[in-house]
């Protein structure tokens, strides 16, 4: 699902500095995006695949590589879109970041500026 029209959601890790930094520069525009501790409160593989077609992006450039799973499941550039949200959707830590959503947009937010195109 798209985030509303108005509303920004980040999908964020406080401990990674660019998702902070991503998020600051939000809320020095004076936007305070919905934020979802995506390693707490991990996305389902249907709103993975929802992401990866908001991002418009290769699926596997949604993927943390240097992450243990990564290797352990085989994952590759080759790899479908259900594999990587299933696989990111059981192994949130996978989930490259931070990902911002606004409206039927989306960016991966490195570096951190990218952000702002979402404006």
């Amino acid at each position: 699902m798209a985030a509303s029209k108005n509303e920004i959601v980040i999908y964020h890790n406080p401990r990674c500095s660019k998702s902070r930094q991503a998020l600051e520069l939000l809320r020095e525009r004076g936007k305070e995006p919905k934020v979802v501790e995506y390693l707490k409160d991990a996305p389902s593989a249907a709103r993975i695949k929802e992401l990866i077609d908001l991002l418009g992006v290769p699926p596997h450039e949604l993927l943390r590589k240097g992450e243990a799973p990564y290797k352990e499941l085989g994952l590759s550039k080759e790899s479908s879109r259900a594999e990587v949200a299933k696989a990111i959707a059981e192994f949130p830590i996978l989930l490259e970041r931070p990902v911002v959503v606004a409206g039927k947009r989306a960016v991966i937010a490195r570096p951190p500026e990218r952000a702002l195109e979402l404006l």
